[in-house]
């Protein structure tokens, strides 16, 4: 009698054991966002192994402090403090993140090819060697695998998401305020003009809106929590204006960047309808995101003035 009630707590706590076990990957699981859709151009490197012209690359002479994460996954790749100008056009790094990068065979049988080690994606190549530093390796990488943000993240995946109601300072302000944010870039997106500058966006002939691109640590928060309070922190029924801004570049628009955003961004903006509100929002597909200039960058914590356009209004 008693052996058999020694086996059934036995039973018990391996039960118990499988229930977090299983429990504790499903958590971990939600928090993995799907992998970003990509635009023509990056799909070519990232997943067709091209490469992109020398020179042409945005972060090839970028040497501003943070990390390099990959394009399509978010993961983190590399850190600024490994980044060197190899003078050889595209972006140069002489480490990696621990684990981040894959190195295999390229099928031209003299290279060898780096991957993102989550996504598979296509970085470049890697060569050692030609002692540049003295950690004598580089890593030869292309921009359009890549996207930076100024700060040094731990590793890991991140998530993107862009969001575009009104002023972009004062989006930026409630956004940065949210924990498991690590980063908001304010910019312009959703236009036909490439690198179109404040003074371009402010006629209304750019096509651009003003926009927030957000960074955010996939372990402490989602996009879907993200997403709810886009849409209460701006009024999502005004069409092409938010307060006393007027035209189109303050228009409410949710640039998705892949199907789950767009679902998540259906489902809340048919909520806010269902609840009677005269929704304005539109819902598109993310294309290049335009960093603004430094001046409009942590606009209010540079300042130290309040946002006269945007509050906090509780919709779900």
């Amino acid at each position: 009698m008693r052996s058999m009630f020694k086996m059934f707590i036995q039973i018990n706590k391996i039960l118990l054991l499988l229930i977090l076990v299983i429990m504790s990957s499903e958590n971990f699981a939600q928090k993995q966002p799907p992998l970003n859709e990509l635009l023509p151009a990056e799909s070519a490197v990232i997943l067709g192994k091209g490469t992109e012209p020398p020179f042409s690359g945005k972060y090839e002479k970028l040497f501003a402090t943070g990390t390099y994460i990959c394009k399509q996954c978010g993961s983190a790749l590399f850190y600024s403090d490994s980044k060197f100008d190899a003078h050889c056009g595209w972006p140069s790094f002489d480490a990696e993140i621990p684990g981040a990068v894959t190195r295999k065979p390229d099928p031209d049988g003299r290279r060898t090819e780096i991957t993102c080690s989550y996504c598979g994606g296509h970085l470049g190549h890697v060569f050692t060697g030609e002692g540049f530093t003295p950690r004598n390796t580089r890593h030869c990488v292309n921009s359009l695998s890549l996207d930076f943000v100024p700060t040094k993240l731990e590793p890991g995946r991140y998530g993107t998401a862009i969001f575009a109601g009104g002023c972009f300072w004062g989006v930026e302000y409630f956004l940065q305020k949210e924990p498991g944010v690590v980063s908001v870039t304010s910019g312009y997106t959703g236009g036909h003009v490439k690198n179109p500058s404040y003074r371009e966006v402010c006629t209304g002939k750019t096509g651009h809106a003003e926009a927030v691109k957000v960074i955010y640590d996939t372990r402490k928060t989602s996009y879907e929590k993200l997403l709810k309070l886009f849409l209460e922190i701006h009024d999502p029924t005004q069409v092409n204006r938010q307060g006393p801004d007027v035209g189109e570049q303050y228009r409410s628009e949710i640039f998705w960047l892949n199907s789950e955003q767009k679902t998540l961004a259906e489902k809340y903006i048919g909520i806010l309808k269902s609840k009677g509100l005269n929704v304005a929002t539109r819902i598109t597909k993310a294309s290049e995101f335009y960093e603004a200039e430094d001046y409009h960058q942590d606009y209010y914590f540079k300042t130290g003035k309040l946002p006269y356009c945007h509050g906090y209004t509780k919709r779900f």
